[in-house]
């Protein structure tokens, strides 16, 4: 399947509405300013756009609201920041009195609402020496087409931490991701029915029921002044604790491959080339990346020689043509030839690490895995004893987390274990120090200790469908989705938080846009995340 057209991805989306509602509004002919940013506009900036295309919005300079700077006082100043007291104060910190004025006036655009105290605060403040003071409902971070986060990092610690003294801490991270959540709606102009998975948290119902009184009021008070019915979109909203198989599993799709087993941080990826220490970032703007990063490793191994030599061969054939415009044309495109073979080196090189990491031991956890995740073998013949499949593992040179997820994956194919089974398998592979990482996953409501009398919910039969031995197991979420666009969710366990919207018609359009989101749902590194929140939730 292509890929979808760059205008149609949410990054896109976020660069042209803060186009359109930022420095469209502000824009004067022949006008330079200097942009300010706090530490999450910064991030949100730089995920949608380039310096380059602040240049040609008129900004000459960006800098941190948060560092001491020197004063420019002939030039205006554009503030893009988050409605916190921390960046409002520094706002006010650079226009203290007229003559102290460090620009010659401000913008002020908030991604989100800004609380009347704030406000009346910079009123009361500074108020002759603004031009503009706006809120643009963007409080989020586009990282892919269709994928964003909240980025809040404590909100995993606050919602299921079981110490009672942190509940007023879990309202307030509840109330502001509602509000971020209801931008990402605002941002793609959609007033969907929200939903919910009931049970056993009541984290997801919570949360549902303040987008969805948030959405409201958002849709009374918004720019238009119209209340927007609800549209045809539905807004499913489920707790972390849902499938925590597909959190645990070896992921052997190109891009969650590569953040899980190699050292890759902040997107970069370093590698080693003619001896030489190097660095590519694994972005966007990446059209091999973004082609390949959700295929199955065996068909990346197979697809980027292929490019390689449809670029070499190309390249042979323009220098075959010895005529003077043969010629200048091969000069323009040598550095596009150069780009290109330079992508492809680099992710051959993460495609050979993932495969070395690999061969040497994933290999044969992934067949542990998938067994125990299913309960059935590659022939399809049935598990009867998950500890002899997990022995093996138990009892190898595998390093402790790869244990620990064979004991979670073990656990969660029986629905729970006993304390004393759970005690001797803790003891046996030597990770008293790290048990919190199993024993924690019950504050996420999965079952752990002891065994839950309830069955497991029931999956839909995918026997038929193609697929890699090693990779045989299908995250629930595709079930959830796939119901809901045929209108068969059950709705007392996947409740609406208000009037349900129209019945979709399953039409091709809404399914083509299901298939392009389910391979990116656990694709960044959920294990890793859940298990630094694990470690820290403790009565």
């Amino acid at each position: 399947m292509a890929p979808p057209e760059p205008e149609r991805g949410l990054k896109s989306v976020v660069w042209q509405k803060i186009k359109a509602t930022v420095f469209d509004d502000c824009k004067k002919e022949d006008e330079w300013k200097i942009m300010l940013l706090d530490e999450f506009t910064t991030k949100l900036l730089a995920s949608c756009c380039k310096m380059t295309d602040l240049l040609a919005e008129g900004i000459t300079v960006v800098e941190n609201i948060y560092k001491v700077r020197e004063p420019v006082r002939q030039m205006k100043a554009l503030y893009f920041i988050s409605p916190t007291s921390k960046s409002v104060d520094c706002f006010l910190r650079d226009f203290p009195s007229k003559s102290e004025n460090k620009y010659k006036a401000a913008y002020i655009y908030f991604t989100d609402f800004c609380p009347d105290s704030l406000f009346n605060k910079i009123k009361s403040s500074c108020s002759k020496s603004i031009r503009r003071c706006k809120e643009i409902n963007i409080s989020f971070i586009p990282l892919e087409s269709r994928v964003y986060t909240l980025d809040v990092p404590d909100a995993f610690y606050y919602c299921y931490s079981p110490d009672p003294s942190n509940a007023n801490g879990k309202d307030a991270v509840m109330e502001a991701m509602a509000e971020q959540i209801v931008t990402v709606c605002a941002s793609l102009d959609e007033n969907p029915g929200v939903r919910y998975k009931s049970k056993p948290l009541d984290n997801a119902s919570k949360l549902a029921q303040l987008v969805e009184k948030k959405l409201e009021n958002y849709y009374k008070t918004d720019e238009k002044s119209l209340i927007k019915g609800k549209t045809h979109s539905q807004l499913i909203i489920i707790d972390r604790g849902f499938d925590p198989v597909s959190t645990v599993l070896h992921e052997l799709t190109f891009q969650a491959m590569a953040y899980d087993l190699l050292p890759i941080e902040n997107d970069t990826y370093k590698y080693k080339t003619d001896g030489k220490e190097k660095e590519a970032i694994l972005e966007e703007d990446d059209d091999l990346w973004v082609r390949i990063r959700h295929r199955h490793i065996a068909v990346v191994l197979e697809e980027i020689p292929k490019l390689m030599k449809e670029i070499s061969s190309t390249k042979k054939a323009t220098e075959g043509k010895t005529s003077l415009s043969a010629l200048a044309q091969l000069m323009k495109k040598m550095p596009h030839f150069r780009k290109q073979i330079t992508k492809q080196v680099v992710h051959l090189n993460i495609a050979e690490d993932c495969m070395n990491k690999f061969k040497s031991n994933i290999e044969k956890l992934c067949k542990t895995e998938q067994d125990l995740a299913l309960g059935t073998d590659a022939e399809g013949q049935k598990v009867k004893d998950s500890m002899r499949v997990l022995l093996p593992v138990l009892l190898g040179k595998n390093d402790n987390y790869d244990k620990i997820r064979a004991i979670l994956l073990y656990i969660f194919s029986n629905n729970g274990t006993t304390e004393e089974n759970l005690d001797r398998l803790i003891q046996n592979v030597n990770i008293e120090n790290e048990s919190d990482m199993i024993r924690n996953w019950s504050y996420l409501g999965v079952p752990i200790v002891p065994p839950s009398p309830q069955g497991k919910p029931s999956r839909k039969d995918r026997s038929s469908e193609e697929t890699f031995q090693l990779s045989r197991w299908t995250p629930y979420i595709k079930d959830i989705l796939e119901d809901a666009i045929d209108n068969r969710l059950d709705s007392k366990e996947w409740p609406y938080c208000s009037q349900c919207p129209a019945v979709w018609n399953g039409s091709g359009a809404i399914r083509w846009q299901m298939e392009t989101i389910i391979p990116r749902l656990d694709r960044l590194r959920t294990f890793e995340t859940v298990y630094c929140g694990l470690r820290h939730c403790r009565a």
